[in-house]
């Protein structure tokens, strides 16, 4: 039985024994890597999580593994409060898909690692960059007591990379920015403007999301919810 004690190995044999080969094929078609996969869904993994705890050594054992559920149970297992920001870029070194990349954000935002967002926005590499705008959009929600400055800070790097086509950036751009919007009515009108303000760019990325944001944010629950 799996529990705090165990170690880095004995739960990587425990993940290998719920492998599904039947998932991996499932994950491709969603755009999941599945180099090292061994098909296990994400709330299983979050069980195993559970049950084995915060251990932040062993969490870094786990991510040395290369499998990719042992990396995302790393993620759930690390303790937020201990990790660094050398280690934060190590780990992002690694970043090969987007639901590790989504899981990471939460991570590194609980950790309080928000002064890795420029550069990682400014990293060309996709799953890196996205990882700036995931955080983005985690922060907005989660972190309640930020002041709305810190959010609007941020208008300028999303109106920056819009125009990244690459679609796990894109959509993450595109989250960054509705999520703002949706935080309160403070961050919504200036997170409005600048979806209106893409929304007429020539550019065909940057217009995708401004008239997706804006549709968004422009709604009357939206606006109800907010008031």
């Amino acid at each position: 039985m799996i529990g705090p004690s165990s170690d880095a190995a004995e739960l990587i044999t425990h993940l290998e024994t719920l492998r599904s080969e039947e998932n991996v094929a499932s994950m491709a078609r969603f755009g999941i890597a599945t180099g090292g996969a061994l098909g296990i869904s994400n709330p299983d993994i979050r069980a195993v999580a559970r049950l084995a705890k915060k251990d932040h050594l062993r969490a870094m054992q786990l991510w040395r593994s290369d499998i990719r559920e042992a990396r995302l149970l790393a993620l759930y297992t690390a303790e937020p409060k201990r990790l660094t920001t050398e280690e934060a870029r190590h780990w992002a070194d690694g970043f090969n898909s987007w639901e590790i990349v989504d899981c990471a954000a939460d991570l590194l935002v609980e950790a309080g690692l928000d002064e890795l967002i420029s550069d990682f926005a400014a990293d060309e590499r996709e799953f890196i960059r996205r990882t700036a705008f995931a955080m983005i959009a985690g922060a907005a929600v989660h972190l309640k007591k930020e002041p709305d400055a810190t959010f609007l800070a941020w208008l300028p790097l999303i109106e920056a990379y819009a125009g990244d086509p690459r679609n796990v950036v894109c959509k993450a751009v595109n989250w960054a920015l509705r999520s703002i919007g949706k935080r309160n009515l403070a961050c919504h009108a200036p997170a409005l403007a600048l979806a209106k303000i893409l929304a007429e760019s020539p550019d065909k990325t940057a217009r995708w999301i401004g008239k997706d944001a804006a549709r968004e944010l422009a709604g009357e629950k939206l606006l109800a919810r907010l008031r």
